[in-house]
């Protein structure tokens, strides 16, 4: 997007314009929220390309029984990598470019609050990710213990484990750092007449998902601290030859990894929280309840952790709490589908892309989350633990839950960032073939659960043929749809190739659609903006004068 942003004094906005810097500097020592927001976006979508050749490597040697191009072990450290890359380096790193691009334009706010923490936190990633995918290439390889690097495999790995850790400790700190950023932006910078209840759902979600996230990360180095001492400092907190106990890095884990899996999906939910209102043109539907909601998950988010760990040797006490806690959290994220179920009942809608993908979210996510609410049953999950029903249910959470809703949330920004409307009629041909090939992908996984094959194996029977091939050409679908979405969508866009955006793209004659701070600026969004608090009319989203 650099070559749009370079033109924004073009616009004449205001007179601060021109000190946009520009060539290389601007990027390495970007404090604009809006240049951070682009560094991460791109960022994320680096590492997405890089997690998605490493599972089409996983699906290219599982297209057929028998080991094809890899033995068991380099398998194992694609299926760890790729689990680390998505999680850490595509899917988290995305949402905090959201959250920088769009938190300040939505509230308000000049800029975020801490600038100078800003580009420390974004440059902290580079070293991190860099350290990560070089660990192929030290002695006994990249970590291959799972992305949940379970003790006593993390112990005996050789000094990629090692690379790992580090790694996961640089992309901790900046997540913390990120998230201090967004809680101080959000209570201390909003405009002057919005109070907390009238803020976007967008920022409401990152605002809990910030929480969540200091709260968890400080637990995650705990835990592959304790795993660096026991490999190099002769501690055996999860070593069992030393009286250690290593169901209690599982413990350790979960109880960082389950809220984790909140602050994945939360934004998510703030965005197709702006979408489906815009298209449906209507109000939110139960704005304050969705905010409960949030909250509701974020607390339950705490007591949940140990459904992953139903064939540890649970006690029944233990499964029952845990099952009956991890059903209790559906209910709230079932209110949220049903509000925007309620959003779109009788609303004039229209089906341009980014609806397009918030209804697929709606559709795929709910698909996963009954998934989900099925292995949450202790005696099923017994039979599911680790099998490819898990990986059907997780995916069809975190691709068609937090990517999803990234599409949307691209398509329906992006004109207010660039400048540039998207080609509305390849923005739904990625939607479609994205769909198609995303559930031939994965809806097999769930058959193959059913059926009993367990995840993170290079090799199977062959009563596992068939689905395993199905799965694997959908991959290969999925994966090129992405490609056609950077190469035919965001790259001309990023080359301002296109029809100019209006100032807001999406409201229809009768002045109904997207409503919000956000339209309230020029597109492209100006280098600064904002640098007076606007004032606001009573709803809180739109500027008076």
């Amino acid at each position: 997007m650099s070559a749009v942003l370079d033109r924004h004094h073009d616009h004449g906005h205001d007179d601060h314009d021109h000190h946009a810097p520009t060539g290389w500097r601007r990027w390495v020592f970007a404090t604009n929220h809006k240049d951070i927001g682009t560094l991460y976006l791109l960022f994320s979508f680096s590492m997405l390309m890089f997690g998605g050749v490493l599972a089409l490597m996983l699906r290219a040697e599982l297209f057929q029984p028998g080991l094809q191009f890899m033995n068991p072990e380099m398998f194992n450290q694609l299926t760890t990598m790729h689990g680390l890359i998505m999680v850490f380096g595509a899917i988290m790193p995305a949402f905090v470019g959201f959250a920088n691009w769009m938190i300040p334009l939505q509230i308000g706010a000049a800029d975020m609050a801490f600038a100078r923490m800003n580009n420390f936190s974004f440059w902290l990633m580079i070293p991190a990710a860099v350290m990560l995918a070089s660990s192929f290439f030290l002695p006994g390889g990249a970590p291959a213990g799972g992305w949940t690097m379970y003790a006593p495999l993390s112990l005996q790995m050789g000094p990629g484990m090692d690379a790992g850790i580090f790694a996961l400790h640089i992309l901790g700190a900046s997540s913390i750092m990120g998230s201090i950023n967004i809680i101080v932006t959000i209570l201390n910078m909003r405009a002057p007449g919005m109070p907390l209840m009238k803020m976007p759902m967008f920022c409401w979600t990152w605002l809990i998902t910030a929480y969540l996230l200091i709260a968890v990360m400080p637990v995650l180095a705990g835990a592959i601290t304790m795993t660096l001492t026991d490999r190099h400092f002769g501690t055996s907190f999860f070593n069992p030859g030393g009286g250690g106990d290593p169901v209690m890095f599982q413990h350790i884990f979960w109880f960082f990894g389950h809220p984790e899996v909140y602050i994945m999906i939360l934004p998510a939910f703030g965005i197709i929280s702006h979408i489906i209102p815009a298209f449906s043109r209507k109000r939110l539907f139960g704005y304050a309840s969705m905010v409960y909601a949030t909250g509701s998950i974020a607390i339950l988010s705490f007591v949940v952790w140990a459904h992953h760990m139903f064939t540890t040797g649970m006690p029944v006490t233990g499964q029952l709490f845990f099952m009956y806690s991890t059903m209790l959290i559906a209910v709230p994220t079932g209110v949220k589908v049903f509000n925007w179920i309620a959003t779109m009942w009788k609303g004039s809608m229209s089906f341009e892309t980014p609806m397009l993908f918030a209804v697929g979210f709606i559709f795929v996510f709910t698909v996963g989350g009954l998934s989900g609410v099925i292995l949450a049953i202790a005696p099923l999950d017994i039979q599911l633990q680790d099998t490819y029903y898990v990986v059907a249910h997780f995916h069809y959470v975190l691709v068609a839950g937090s990517l999803y809703a990234m599409f949307a949330g691209y398509y329906f920004w992006s004109p207010k960032w660039t400048g540039v409307m998207y080609n509305e009629t390849r923005g739904k041909i990625h939607f479609w073939w994205s769909l198609i090939s995303f559930n031939v992908t994965f809806f097999p996984m769930h058959f193959l659960g059913l059926a009993g094959m367990p995840r993170r194996y290079a090799d199977y029977p062959m009563q596992f043929a068939d689905f395993n091939a199905i799965a694997s050409v959908g991959s290969f679908f999925f994966g090129f749809a992405q490609v056609y979405f950077f190469l035919f969508i965001v790259l001309p866009m990023m080359r301002g190739k296109g029809a100019p955006a209006k100032q807001n793209p999406w409201v229809d004659e009768g002045g109904k659609g997207a409503e919000g701070l956000e339209w309230e600026v020029p597109s492209p969004a100006p280098f600064h903006t904002f640098e007076t608090p606007p004032k606001l009319d009573a709803t809180a989203t739109r500027v008076i004068g």
